[in-house]
């Protein structure tokens, strides 16, 4: 997804549960991870390249890195982490096939709205038939490239990342999917938090009125 577009995402998904200042720090660490050095040697930030599980011992290993930062008081690094960790999760409905998964095995005729979309399906999470798209550089960098991309995409495979990505709503009718998705799995992603923490805990991740006290 665009670095705005995941700003927007953390935002709507966590505006009501982190103060300013963490919210901020959160979604600065979220869009760093599209950085050219997060981008390159970095499949398992972005479900790239069917990197799957890869991906996801990412996301396991910041909610670790989370909870050891809290436990030594170091709230700005837990923030950090959490900011990675949502970039991960988010980029899951924009990188693969899931979204045209979960459509697929709606009954025939029907189109449920994006609202409706499932965005932990276990069935589909572990699918075989779940894929990522594949970078093909260093073709694939010059659609990075908004001038040059119309040129460039019929000579990549239909498994490249260029034509698989529901990064922003340009790419069609599918990207609200993965955009509502991507914020109830971010919202999730907290709420899983939530549950492994004491009150005083959270209130120190959430940057609380309470934490000051």
């Amino acid at each position: 997804m665009l670095k705005r577009i995941h700003a927007e995402i953390t935002r709507r998904a966590l505006g009501k549960v982190f103060s300013p200042r963490a919210l901020e720090i959160i979604v600065a660490s979220n869009i760093k991870q599209d950085a050219l050095s997060g981008q390159l040697g970095h499949d398992e930030y972005h479900f790239d390249n069917n990197a799957f599980e890869k991906s996801k011992a990412y996301i396991e290993e910041q909610r670790i890195l989370i909870s050891s930062a809290l436990e030594r008081g170091q709230v700005e690094s837990a923030w950090a982490a959490f900011g990675r960790l949502t970039h991960t999760a988010q980029d899951f409905y924009a990188h693969t096939n899931y979204i045209d998964l979960w459509l697929s095995c709606q009954e025939s005729g029907m189109i449920p709205s994006p609202a409706e979309l499932d965005p932990l399906d276990p069935d589909l999470i572990d699918s075989p038939a779940l894929r990522s798209g594949k970078l093909y550089y260093p073709f694939e960098a010059l659609t990075f490239i908004p001038a040059l991309r119309k040129f460039v995409m019929p000579f990549l495979p239909r498994d490249s990342h260029t034509w698989m990505n529901l990064d922003s709503a340009e790419r069609g009718p599918l990207f609200e999917y993965a955009y509502q998705a991507a914020v109830r799995r971010t919202r999730y992603e907290f709420d899983l938090i939530e549950r492994g923490f004491s009150s005083n805990g959270l209130a120190l991740f959430q940057d609380s009125l309470e934490s000051h006290a």
